[in-house]
This record gives structure tokens, sequence and C-alpha cells, in this order.
């Protein structure tokens, strides 16, 4: 029969999770079959109080004895993040954000690809807007290519053939 014997410190720690708002419903009977079991609580017993199989008491059990109350958390799903992967691609985008130039998403992944680092256009806005990035229109405009000595020559032809205001006739 599986039993578990909990020191009272230990007791005392499990009695304070049980009333730990971030967990989800699930650990929170983890929790209550772990202290069920110190209670002296059999595992088929446990199962018919819980409404759940006996096999999952036994498994919930035997995970608590092999790694503790680390064991009654869920595990996030899927691999651990990449965290040099990550700081190699914002490195990179830092670098290439440096550059005075307009850049679309498509042309980062371009630019990334040349430097050995190979993702898609939509990886590239989520790590860009991971970094705090955010996107804004291109004005459409031609201000930045214009001479400004021509410029001021054409306001100044343009002035010149406006119409004069007419004067004012007293009747």
């Amino acid at each position: 029969m599986l039993r578990l014997k909990l020191p009272e410190p230990d007791r005392a720690a499990m009695q304070a999770l049980r009333h730990d708002r971030t967990l989800a419903p699930s650990e929170r009977d983890r929790v209550e079959i772990v202290l069920l079991s110190a209670a002296g609580w059999s595992p088929p017993r446990i199962a018919r109080h819980l409404a759940c199989p006996a096999v999952t008491v036994r498994t919930v059990l035997k995970r608590f004895q092999e790694d503790g109350p680390a064991s009654l958390r869920r595990a996030r799903p899927g691999p651990p993040p990449d965290t040099a992967r990550r700081a190699q691609v914002t490195g990179a985008l830092d670098t290439l954000l440096g550059h005075d130039r307009t850049w679309t998403a498509a042309h980062l992944a371009t630019a990334l690809h040349d430097q050995g680092i190979a993702l898609s256009t939509r990886q590239t806005r989520k790590y860009l807007q991971q970094m705090g990035g955010r996107w804004r229109r291109t004005a459409r405009t031609l201000r930045h290519k214009q001479d400004p000595d021509r410029v001021a020559q054409a306001t100044d032809e343009l002035a010149g053939r406006k119409k004069k205001p007419q004067p004012a006739r007293s009747a």
C-alpha cells in the first residue's frame, strides 16, 4: 500500500499550498491527494473521494515521492525557451535597426538570412514585438529627395504668379 509520511513543517507547507490562488484546479487536487495520503487514506479511498481513477492517485503519490512538491505543479508544454538563439536574433535585429533606412519585416528576414539566421517574416515580426518594436506606415513624399535651393526658387516663382488682390473701390 502506498502511503506518504509528511513531517510537520512539510505538512504545514502543503496546507498553505492548498490555499494558493495561483494553483490550477488539477494542481489543487494533487495537493489534496498528498495531504489525504499523509492523513492515512488509501489510494482507492482517495480516488473515490475525489472521483478520479486510482491509477491517477498512485501516479501522483509516486511522483511526489520522487520529485517532492515540484511534482504537483503542471509542467509547461513544449521545449524550454532557447535563450541563446533569442539573444543572437535580437542582437542581429538591433544591429540592423541601427542602420539609417526603412525596414519591413520581409527585408529584415532577408537580411537576417544573409547573416546565417533563418527566420520567416512572421517570426521576425514576433521578435520585433518582443523587443518592443512598433510599426508605422511610411510617408509617401519626395521631400527627402528635394534640393532646398530649387524648392526656394520654385516657391518664389509661384508667389510671383499669384493674383494680386484688387484695390477697394469707393462708390
